[in-house]
């Protein structure tokens, strides 16, 4: 109950109180990076491929996320119950 209290206050704080634009970190380094050579800095390569808009890449990154999740999740679950049997073998 209390981390629905915590979510909902963080929501509300964040929602009222925030009017910066969100922006990526590659975008605000990007922009740091030309501030600060005078705009001289040339990238050492370019992307080999842009996604058509920036849904698609946010789609990208979140589905990059799940399945790292997902593999991270099954090798914690695995592991605890490999070291569960083990312990339930060794009590028999």
């Amino acid at each position: 109950m209390l981390w629905i209290l915590v979510f909902v206050g963080f929501l509300l704080t964040v929602s009222v109180t925030s009017a910066a634009e969100w922006a990526g970190g590659d975008a605000i380094m990007q922009d740091k990076v030309h501030e600060l050579t005078g705009g001289d800095y040339v990238p050492w390569f370019n992307p080999i491929w842009e996604p058509p808009s920036g849904e698609i890449e946010t789609f990208l990154f979140a589905l990059q996320a799940a399945i790292g999740s997902l593999v991270i999740g099954y090798f914690l679950g695995y592991y605890k119950g490999r070291k569960g049997a083990i312990e339930e073998a060794k009590k028999v």
